[in-house]
């Protein structure tokens, strides 16, 4: 992890347990049962196997590593996270963790500000999948009789939950640049089949995002709902939206009208694992989630959190953390905003020198953070270029004296072929190099990643 954040870690984490302290200590004392007391020499032995086998990790903090959308979290959040742990809050019901309801609460509120949502309903979830599957039962009650379209390059949960919940999907197909396709839409629209659309603000493939304005004004045509699956793309929302660092803000404004909203804090939000977010701007969707326990929801008038939402139990840590997060990190382009527009600022920069490279071959141009391209071969063929991304990935991983960790993606050959016409179309498909620069840190390091990874391509070119 970086010195610094290692440095504030050492001053703030002993005052999370200095806030448990001071709090239990006003209940008087009381006689601990030796139950949970373990001998210190079989501490220290169990820790020390536990401490070896983290070295059996990826340096996700490093921008060498610039493979997945993986991070560490930012330290207010670890500590955040670690104090209201202590006391194991479950923000299930406010008599569950009173502190941290009332914090998910503000922190929703900060979230559903930053789509443009005034009034709302929403709460934190465990995943992105989660919060997608609540939006789209929500979707199924509005529409029993009709099903739920998605985009050919959206993430696999739709298809997935629409499984799940008995409910129709329809795959549409994309454009050249992997945007949901309007005339395709449409037509699928005409038949009266579908009662919700999914738009995607930062597709987890290629970090596309949809042409959400565009979307919203045909399926308002025919009485169609729009759910916004921004759960990787969605903190953007505080710059596209103010079109700043070029922008287009049309898509990112266009959100606010939509009918739903998930999103990641746990990607570019600095939160760990898991913390996500569903919401609506309509506080009426709540009423979908309408039921009763014989012993919760005794201790507050108002709605709390488990009757707006399909989990029950949830860590009332992760609202601490994000809250405490927010707190020192707005969601504004001077906030939040400073950290997005340097992922950003290098995702094109990258994009801009692969572009000039002779080792390397963009293949599309980045909407976000993702930069996606594959190595220079001399046969040109997508055989000859699935093989040597895999190599490039696995050189770079091995490497003892200076690795670097990247990730490939599949490229289906139509889609390859539209990119780039003058390819040897000899299989189905390859797969290209994936780099997700999620960490403001690449911004600084990318002349070395750049040249480090046109090295290893350079080395493996005269095989392909």
């Amino acid at each position: 992890m970086d010195l610094n954040d290692l440095h504030d870690l050492r001053d703030w984490l002993p005052r999370a347990l200095g806030v448990a302290e001071r709090w239990g200590g006003q209940f008087g004392p009381y006689e601990t049962h030796g139950a949970h007391r373990v001998d210190p020499d079989a501490f220290d032995g169990a820790f020390e196997r536990l401490a070896k086998r983290m070295d059996h990790n990826y340096p996700f903090f490093h921008p060498r590593y610039a493979g997945q959308m993986v991070k560490p979290p930012h330290p207010a959040a670890v500590v955040g996270y670690l104090t209201a742990m202590l006391f194991n809050p479950n923000n299930h019901a406010a008599e569950g963790g009173p502190a941290t309801t009332e914090m998910e609460r503000e922190a929703v509120a900060s979230l559903a500000a930053m789509f443009g949502f005034d009034a709302h309903v929403g709460h934190l979830t465990t995943s992105g999948t989660m919060a997608n599957l609540e939006a789209l039962y929500v979707a199924r009650q509005l529409h029993p009789d009709r099903g739920i379209a998605y985009s050919a390059e959206c993430h696999y949960t739709h298809e997935r939950m629409c499984h799940v919940l008995g409910v129709e999907g329809h795959r549409i197909p994309v454009d050249g640049h992997g945007r949901i396709d309007l005339d395709a839409l449409e037509d699928a629209l005409r038949t009266g089949r579908i009662g919700t659309v999914v738009v995607t603000t930062g597709t987890t493939g290629l970090g596309t995002v949809d042409p959400v304005h565009e979307v919203v004004a045909i399926a308002r045509r025919y009485g169609v709902r729009v759910h916004v699956d921004a759960a990787y793309g969605g903190f953007y929302a505080i710059l596209g939206r103010a079109g700043a660092e070029g922008f287009d803000p049309r898509p990112w404004r266009a959100i606010a009208e939509c009918d739903s909203v998930v999103v990641d804090p746990h990607k570019h939000g600095l939160q760990p694992y898991g913390c996500g977010a569903v919401l609506f701007p309509d506080p009426r969707a709540g009423r979908h989630f309408a039921h009763d326990s014989p012993y919760t929801y005794f201790t507050d008038a108002d709605l709390h959190l488990g009757e707006i939402s399909l989990e029950c139990s949830r860590a009332g840590a992760a609202a601490s953390a994000l809250w405490l997060t927010l707190e020192l990190l707005p969601l504004t382009p001077d906030g939040f905003g400073s950290i997005l527009a340097a992922n950003r600022r290098a995702a094109l920069r990258w994009a801009d020198l692969i572009t000039d490279s002779a080792e390397l071959e963009l293949y599309q141009r980045p909407d976000l953070d993702i930069v996606t391209y594959f190595p220079a071969t001399a046969q040109g063929s997508l055989s000859a270029i699935d093989a040597a991304s895999d190599r490039l990935l696995r050189d770079g991983m091995t490497a003892e004296a200076d690795p670097v960790f990247l990730s490939v993606l599949r490229a289906d050959a139509d889609a390859f072929v539209r990119r780039h016409p003058g390819v040897v179309r000899d299989a189905d498909a390859a797969r290209i190099v994936r780099s997700v620069l999620i960490k403001p840190e690449s911004e600084l390091y990318l002349p070395t990643l750049h040249d480090r990874v046109a090295a290893l391509a350079a080395h493996g070119r005269a095989t392909f």
